[in-house]
Parts: structure tokens; C-alpha cells; sequence
């Protein structure tokens, strides 16, 4: 699982920020990419990435100001040009069908696969569960209905405890999998062994919060409780509180807060006016370790891995990606 960030600027494009776009990666998992908000240009920063628009089955709109949704309907037809012919659902608040369909009618594409919608209610709720994942939204504060996204990860099987079974002399085998599967197997010997007792504890799935455009709200702490990470809008710097609220957007110091009452992992800040660049984009985060200090700005095209477990609060966050100005970076720690 991996979350690339495709797009990270507020409002409109900047020099070194496209408008958002984020992708969770969930290749590993079930083959599949999930789009949060495809902003103008989100092709583009696709091109640059290594995302194909086919493996995207999946777009989550958080709301329908235009940097969140301006991009979806040329992808939806590079999709179609490059062959795409699985369905793809796009979820988001009402209007989103309307604003997809008219575009795409206007310009007379034919799509090569089904597109479908769901339409979330204001009070939001559950608007996906399969045998992998869950995804509840709820709304947030802004000055047009904007959800936010939990995406839970069911949990996986415990490991096969296979130490204790070669001390009971079981070799490996055939039995070894029958065993992982829970199953009660009899030995040769006519020993009999219960799969149950020699699996660990369950595996706690991942979960990922990313959140629209918004004030600092309480659905945004009940959105993020216990997340593996929170990526949360830092519009504005901590001490413009005033026009943050009057903006209808967050500062990155609400955003701190938010994250350390929900116990989160990690905190990526996204959604940077163009007036913040190079150091001072880098600023937002530093202000506010005090309150969280996994804290992180990101910028176009990072990918950061997301592995299993709980994301330790105390170390510094590790990733791949680039720059503010482009440059590579690899294994860059919080300083």
C-alpha cells in the first residue's frame, strides 16, 4: 500500500504544485489504484508518475470546488483511449454525475467501459465495503459540502507459528498450509493437530484518513481516530487562524491538533497556498512538532510507503519522492 501524491497545491496551479490529487496505491493488495480528487492537469501529473489511468477503478471526490474535480473528465477519456474496459465508480457529494456526464456530453466521448456514481448523502456514512477494505465518509466544514475519507483495511490472518510446530517435530509440507488455514489435521502417527492453536494473533488492517477542504471540525478527529495516516489540508500557517476560518480552510496547526487528539500515525500537510514555497512550505510542519511530531508537507509526486502496524509518533517519517523544486530525495528523515 502506498499513497503518491499527484497533486498538492490550494486553489490553483503553481510553479511546483499542481492542484490536488492523491492516489492510494493498492496494487499489492487487489491490483487497483483509488483516486481522492483529480484536480485540472491530473493526467499530466500522471505522466510523470508511475500510474496508468486503466488501473484506476476508483475516484473518491471530496467536494465539487474545481481544483478537486476539473481533471476527472480527461481522465476519464485517456482511460477510454488507452484501452480501459473495466468499470470504474466515482463517488462524491450530489452534482458530481451531473458535472461528469455533461462534460463528457458536450464533448460527445464515448467511454469504452461503465462508468458508474454514488452520490453520498450530506450525513455521509458508509459508501463502499468489499472482503478488503471499508470507506466511510462524513462531512466536514466548508463553504460547499466536503466530505472526508476513512479507508479501513480488514484484518489479515495471523502467521503460522511454524517454530512451535518443528519443536513438535512437524516437518514442512502440505500440512503446513492446511494448518494455516485453521484446518484439524491428523498425523501419520495418528497425532492430531488443531491449526487454530498454532496461528498468531490477527494482523490490525491499515487505515487511511484524507480529508477535504475544510475548518477545524470534530468529524475530522472522528474521521482520523487511530489512523496509520492523516493527510489533512494546512492552507494557511498556525497563526492565521482568523483568515483560515473566514477561508473556510485549516491552518497547520489545527491540523496538529486534530492529529494528536485522534492518535494517528503519521500527519501529512497538503493543500499549500502558493504564497508558502521552498522553506517556507517546509515551515508549516516545523511550527507544529511541538503539538505532533510526525509531521510532514508534502509535495508533488512523493510516494510513501505504508506499512502494517501503528506508525510510531517519536520517529522520524522515512520516505521517496522529490523536492519542492524536483529534486530526488530518498530516506529523508524529519529534520
Amino acid at each position: 500500500m502506498q499513497l503518491e501524491f499527484l497533486g498538492t497545491g490550494a486553489g490553483s496551479p503553481a510553479r511546483y504544485r499542481n492542484v490536488t490529487g492523491i492516489a492510494l496505491r493498492l496494487l499489492d493488495e487487489i491490483n487497483s489504484v483509488w483516486l481522492f480528487d483529480a484536480g485540472e492537469g491530473a493526467q499530466i501529473q500522471m505522466l510523470m508518475s508511475t500510474i496508468r489511468p486503466r488501473k484506476i477503478d476508483k475516484i473518491f471526490v471530496t467536494h465539487l470546488h474545481g481544483d478537486h474535480i476539473y481533471g476527472i473528465p480527461g481522465l476519464l477519456s485517456s482511460r477510454s483511449f488507452q484501452g480501459g474496459e473495466e468499470r470504474l465508480t466515482i463517488y462524491g457529494p450530489r452534482g458530481i454525475r451531473r458535472f461528469v456526464e455533461t462534460s463528457l456530453q458536450v464533448a460527445q466521448t464515448h467511454l469504452t467501459y461503465p462508468l458508474d456514481f454514488v452520490e453520498i448523502p450530506p450525513a455521509g456514512g458508509m459508501v463502499y465495503e468489499d472482503q478488503h477494505f471499508t470507506v466511510q465518509a462524513l462531512p466536514l466544514d466548508h463553504k460547499i459540502l466536503s466530505f472526508g475519507y476513512r479507508v479501513c483495511e480488514r484484518d489479515s490472518a495471523g502467521e503460522l507459528q511454524v517454530e512451535r510446530l518443528k519443536a513438535l517435530g512437524i516437518p514442512a509440507g502440505p500440512v503446513y498450509g492446511q494448518l494455516k488455514r485453521g484446518e484439524t489435521v491428523t498425523l501419520g502417527d495418528g497425532q492430531t493437530i488443531n491449526g487454530q492453536d498454532f496461528i498468531g494473533p490477527a494482523k490490525p488492517g491499515r487505515i487511511i484518513t484524507i480529508l477535504g477542504d475544510t475548518r477545524k471540525t470534530a468529524n475530522a478527529v472522528t474521521l482520523a481516530e487511530d489512523a496509520t495516516v492523516l493527510v489533512h489540508e494546512a492552507t494557511y500557517g498556525k497563526g492565521e487562524g482568523k483568515q483560515a476560518r473566514h477561508h473556510y480552510h485549516a491552518t497547520s496547526l489545527q491540523a496538529a491538533e486534530v492529529a494528536a487528539a485522534a492518535n494517528v500515525g503519521r500527519l501529512f500537510l497538503t493543500h499549500i497556498s502558493a504564497r508558502y514555497a521552498g522553506r517556507s512550505a517546509n515551515e508549516l510542519a516545523y511550527q507544529v512538532r511541538h503539538i505532533f511530531k510526525n509531521t510532514r508537507v508534502v509535495n508533488d509526486f512523493d510516494v510513501f510507503d505504508i506499512p502494517i502496524g501503528k506508525q510510531s509518533n517519536t520517529r522520524p517519517l522515512r520516505f521517496m519522492g522529490t523536492d519542492e523544486h524536483g529534486s530526488q530525495q530518498e530516506e529523508v528523515g524529519d529534520d
